[in-house]
This record gives C-alpha cells, structure tokens and sequence, in this order.
C-alpha cells in the first residue's frame, strides 16, 4: 500500500476563480478542523455548524418545481403513507455525494479532468452535456411553477379587493376556480390575457434579477459566496417555515406520521408502484452530482475538510430536503388527501394550495403555500445559473474568470419564457432521456474512482468500513438505476409512443354519436 496519490497536475488542482483564497486563512480553518477531530461528537456538531456551505446548493437545486410537485401528489394520493420514499432517495444519494466529495478532497483535484483522465473522456464530457441540458430544460418548469403562483396571488388579491367592497361576493376560498362573476360584471376567468402575462413575466423577471445578482457575486470573491449561501439558507427557511405554518394550521396524526415513515408502505398498483420507485430515483439530478464538487473546491476546501464535508451533506441537504418534502406531502394529506389511494397525476401546486383554501375556508394558507413555492423555484433557479458557470468553463477547457462565469451562467435564462408558455412538448422527453441515461453511469464512475487505490491511495479505505461503505454504494446505484428506468419509461418511452401512435379520431368520436351525454 502507498500513502500517495497519483501525480496531478498543478493546474488540475483547486478552482482558480476570480479571487486568491486567502492562504493564512484557509490554514487556521484547516487547523481547527484537525483540533476539532479530536473533540467530542457535540463539540464537532457545533463546529462544523460554523463552516457548511455547499450543500445547501444541492438542497435549493433539489427543492424546486419537481419536488413541490412529486410531494404534493404523493400526499394527495397516498397522504401519509409515502413519507419514507423521499427521504430514503436522498439518504441514497448523500452516500454518492459522500464518495465524490473524498474523491475530490483527497486529491483537490477537479472532477471533470479527473475522471476523464483516469477512467475515459468520454465519460466527463457526456457528464457536462447531460448537466447543461439539464439544468436549461429544468428551468422552464421553475419558472411556470412562479408564474403559476405569482397569478394566483393575484387573484387572491384581486378577490378580496372585490369582497371588502361587496361583502356579499365569494372570498377566493369558496371560489377556489375564481370563475364566479364579481360584482362588477367582470369574471376572473375572462381576465384579459395580456394582465395574466404581466403579472407572470413581471415576477419572473424579478426572480431573475434577484438571482442575476446574487450567482455573479458567488462567481466574483469570497465574499460572494458567503452571501450567496447565505441567500439560499435564507430562501429554503422561508419554504420550511411557509409549508410548517400550513402544517401547524392543519394539524398533524402522529400515528399516521410514524407509519409513514417507518412502515414501508407500497401501493397495490402498477401506478403507485411506478410513483414508488420514480420518486427513489429521481431525488439527485445530473446536474447535483456535476455542481457540488466544485462547489466545495470554489470553498478551499481540502482532505481536513472530510469531517466537515460529511456533515454539510446531512445537515444542509439531506435535512432540509427531507423537512420540505414531508411538510407538502403532511399538508396535502390534511387536506386533499380523500383516502382512496388513487395515484392523482394531474394535481398541480398551485391547484392543491386552491383546494386547500377550499377546504380550510381562509385565503391565508394559500398565500402561504404560493409564498412558498415562489421561494422554492427561486433556491433552484439561481442554483441551475452556478453549475452551468461552472459546467461551460470545464467542457471548453477554460480558465475560470468573473466575466467567463457571469457569462455562462446566463445560459438557462431563457427558461423564463416558461412563466407563460411553459415548454415545447420534446423538451421534457429530450432531458429525461439524455440526463436519466446518464445518471447510473455516473453514479457507477463515482464507485470506482473512490476504489480506485491507484488514484486515491490509502484513502481509499480498509476493511469493515470501506466494505460497509461500498454496499450503501451498490444499493445507491442498483435503487437508481431502477429508478430511472420507470422514468425514462414514463418521461420518454410512453410519451413517445403516444406521439406515434394517436388514438384514431374516429374511436374517439364514436362514443358521442352513439352514447347521449350525460345530464
């Protein structure tokens, strides 16, 4: 056994951005964490508070439309019983995420050379396409799920204007669809367009801006990533606290919540089957694996950093992913939840903060869950921007500058066009099909480079643990892979099939020709 790593090449190591890591600091911190391992498990804990980072970039990117989406289903179709599925994908995927991040620590080298260099080219660069594709196709549903519910507050406010001055109208509450003339003669549905558009691209732009900001901060100097982070801590405790407050409001079985996460359950139905198993692979994209490596060398992070890094994955990813999810899926079996278990595929956020105003008879919850979406879509929206910054610099092999990642990371700005229109029907089947496909092989191209002793050296580890460790790996990699392939099923081959084969008109006109309509 040898204690060396293979020979890297000097520019292969670290991230060189725009600002020098300030040496002297960067030695204090790493003194502190070696002072800090001989410390108590408290005294770490509390340490290491001190330092997390990264990961809340993989929490804002994984807590976007998809997952808002995917929880209020698995609520309003399961209510309790599906709590389990979402975190055990992401503790699945923290145990990826725990192998790259020793990968990178113990050598300090980039990833994308890295992997290219010793297992094939090939491999890194369909890496970065996937992760580009990815995050620019992503990003139009994040903004039609802000434009979504950007109108629905509008409508909110609209309505209560009308009923302050008529008391006698519905209160958006009891007219959940807001098809109910007002008092004026006007109709909420027959609202002119154009104000539905402004109002969208209006908060649209908006979130763009914000994010606009606060990614070339992070791509310009320290203190820019500091601030950073520190906005997206900030945007996932306001989703917390909007879909908590909901939960408070609705109340909470604590013996259905125990089962939920602890009996395992698992529909009857090839639906809910498929609900299952797309769920335990879908919690990671492609474009998570591509952006938390250099996030943590964008830090100055390096092998004594393991410790901290370990609890940066549970604290800030693995945590807060599992609290946001479980709250929507609690708040949806509270209240639309009808106990049938019927897997409701067409139930959209903002639909199911309607029909929760409904059903609670106050407008406030919807606010609140439409807050909190808005808040969701903003953390992964500005996190799509970081990793394509990123992800361009690395594929065209260029040094990283400010301007260069300013630059890059405009590329899934164009998603913003989802607030009104949302996206053409082949966009969603073209990233399932690329990002899913290349999801296992990453996930594989992980496993062996953190094997790979003649890479690694001795930090590749030793008896139990390393063993222990690895089949935590081949579970993450064989539920994934299972996973993926029930959404790329469902995402591209039915879809697809579909597209070749419609149903033939005349089938579909025979029943009303021959069949009265019902009353």
């Amino acid at each position: 056994m040898t204690n060396q790593t293979a020979t890297i090449p000097e520019e292969s190591k670290g991230l060189p951005m725009t600002a020098k890591w300030d040496p002297e600091k960067l030695a204090q911190e790493e003194k502190f964490l070696q002072e800090l391992e001989k410390k108590s498990l408290w005294e770490r804990i509390r340490g290491y508070a001190k330092l997390t980072g990264p990961a809340w970039l993989q929490s804002a990117m994984t807590l976007g439309a998809g997952s808002a989406t995917a929880s209020v289903m698995a609520g309003a179709s399961f209510g309790y019983k599906l709590l389990w599925v979402q975190p055990l994908a992401m503790l699945l995927g923290v145990v990826i995420f725990a192998a790259l991040a020793k990968v990178v620590l113990t050598t300090g080298e980039r990833p994308y050379r890295a992997f290219g260099r010793e297992l094939h080219p090939i491999i890194p660069l369909f890496w970065a396409i996937g992760t580009i594709v990815a995050s620019i196709i992503w990003h139009f549903p994040q903004y039609t799920l802000a434009g979504a519910a950007a109108w629905d507050l509008a409508q909110v406010a609209q309505s209560a204007v009308v009923a302050k001055s008529d008391p006698a109208q519905p209160t958006p509450a009891e007219n959940v669809e807001g098809k109910q003339p007002l008092p004026d003669g006007s109709d909420t549905a027959k609202t002119p367009k154009w104000v539905e558009y402004v109002v969208k691209y209006g908060v649209a732009l908006c979130i763009l801006a914000i994010n606009i900001f606060t990614v070339w901060n992070y791509g310009s100097h320290t203190r820019g990533i500091k601030l950073y982070e520190g906005f997206l801590r900030w945007v996932i405790r306001i989703v917390i606290l909007a879909f908590l407050a909901v939960v408070v409001w609705t109340g909470i079985d604590w013996g259905k919540l125990v089962r939920g996460f602890f009996g395992f359950y698992v529909p009857d139905t090839p639906d809910g089957v498929t609900v299952v198993l797309g769920a335990l692979g879908a919690a990671v994209g492609i474009n998570m694996t591509f952006l938390y490596p250099y996030s943590i060398l964008a830090k100055g992070w390096g092998k004594y950093h393991k410790g901290l890094a370990k609890w940066d994955l549970f604290s800030s990813m693995f945590l807060p992913y599992t609290i946001v999810t479980s709250l929507i899926i609690i708040a949806m079996a509270n209240t639309v939840y009808d106990g049938r278990d019927v897997v409701r595929t067409g139930l959209q956020p903002v639909q199911a903060a309607a029909a929760f105003s409904a059903l609670v008879h106050s407008d406030l919850g919807r606010v609140i869950l439409d807050l909190g979406f808005l808040a969701m879509t903003c953390g992964a929206i500005s996190t799509h921007m970081v990793v394509c910054g990123f992800t361009w610099c690395e594929m065209l092999g260029l040094e990283y500058t400010r301007r260069r990642f300013r630059l890059f990371a405009l590329t899934p700005a164009i998603g913003l066009l989802g607030a009104g229109m949302g996206y053409p029907f082949w966009m969603p089947i073209l990233a399932s099909a690329i990002c899913l496909t290349m999801l296992p092989l990453v996930y594989l191209a992980i496993f062996l480079m953190a094997n790979k002793r003649s890479y690694l050296g001795d930090a590749v580890g030793s008896g139990p643990a390393r063993w222990v460790f690895n089949l935590f790996l081949l579970a993450a990699i064989t539920v994934t892979t299972i996973g993926t392939a029930v959404q790329i099923k469902v995402r591209v081959v039915d879809p697809v099939r579909k597209l070749l084969n419609p149903p033939a008109a005349t089938n579909q006109a025979a029943p009303s020709q021959e069949t009265p309509k019902s009353p």
